[in-house]
């Protein structure tokens, strides 16, 4: 059993990475990917316990970017670019590397976005919200997350937006903190072009996460749709997509894989996991319990590594 999409502490996980380590040796991985927003910065301690725990590792990391090509239609009725996002696999850790680079802009625009979301919420009401609050929940300034703005929301804030369950969880983000939430900061990512450009010759192997919540709009025809999606993003250099995602039932990942497959794409997977930010998702098995992602596609993603010399 492999899972492929993980976070942890330095992003919007709840587990460090050593603990996240001995959860994926309690439950039967063979092997787990890291893939915390903008950032490989768990990848010393995630290595050590994956060692100790004898669960191979793969340092990955998850990029929001702008697809260009492939639009959506906005609520005002223009068009716009999608956001889409993106898992690398096999990332390189040297930061002087044109994707740590790449990654370094990326938790920049975050930081900057973070102190305008607290501004807008305190703003709004929320007095308490501080940078200072949220870096304590987080561990560090740049792993800040939504789900850290939310725990502090509840923490600080019980009188605006309740108590927390999970339907008053979903609906902070839905309300506040989502794209059409009222704190909403956009980001300012960048392309999938520009991304794969910095893995050129690196042996980083890109899929595409959660493909139907990336592509899918209301009214789509499902099947027409990630046809053409998936055409373009191999056209493009894109390797994988990731078929066999945590939040969907068995049908949808087997339809998905089997069009990747059509396509010439990888169908990864893994459960997103979060830990307690995501209580009902369970490492490896998702958030139905039945998920499986076959061990190998793991071999698969070794075999589409490009590196140059």
């Amino acid at each position: 059993m492999i899972d492929l999409h993980t976070h942890s502490t330095f992003s919007d996980g709840s587990d460090r990475p050593a603990a996240l380590a001995r959860r994926a040796a309690e439950v039967g991985l063979r092997a787990i990917a890291l893939t915390d927003h903008d950032t490989t910065g768990g990848a010393e301690e995630m290595t050590l316990a994956c060692a100790e725990e004898g669960v191979e590792l793969v340092m990955g990391v998850e990029v929001s970017l702008r697809d260009e090509l492939l639009t959506k239609a906005r609520p005002d009725g223009t068009v716009g670019p999608r956001n889409v996002h993106v898992l690398g696999y096999f990332v390189p850790t040297d930061p002087a590397h044109p994707l740590q680079e790449r990654l370094a802009e990326l938790r920049f625009d975050r930081d900057v976005r973070n102190e305008a979301l607290v501004a807008i919420l305190v703003e709004r009401g929320f007095t308490r919200v501080s940078l200072d609050y949220l870096t304590d929940l987080a561990g560090n300034v740049h792993s800040i997350g939504r789900p850290h703005f939310a725990r502090a929301m509840f923490e600080l804030h019980p009188e605006i937006v309740g108590e927390r369950t999970p339907d008053s969880w979903n609906r902070v983000f839905a309300e506040w903190l989502g794209t059409a939430g009222r704190a909403y900061v956009p980001k300012a990512s960048m392309t999938i072009e520009h991304f794969l450009e910095a893995t050129a010759g690196s042996g980083v192997v890109v899929s595409v996460a959660h493909p139907l919540d990336n592509y899918l709009d209301e009214g789509d025809d499902p099947t027409r749709v990630l046809a053409r999606v998936f055409a373009s993003l191999r056209e493009r250099g894109v390797d994988g997509v990731e078929a066999y995602y945590g939040s969907y039932d068995a049908a949808t990942r087997d339809r998905v894989a089997a069009m990747a497959r059509d396509a010439g794409l990888i169908p990864t997977g893994g459960s997103d996991y979060h830990g307690s930010y995501k209580s009902d998702v369970q490492l490896g098995r998702g958030r139905v319990g039945d998920l499986a992602v076959p061990d190998e596609v793991l071999d698969e993603l070794r075999a589409a590594r490009r590196t140059t010399p």
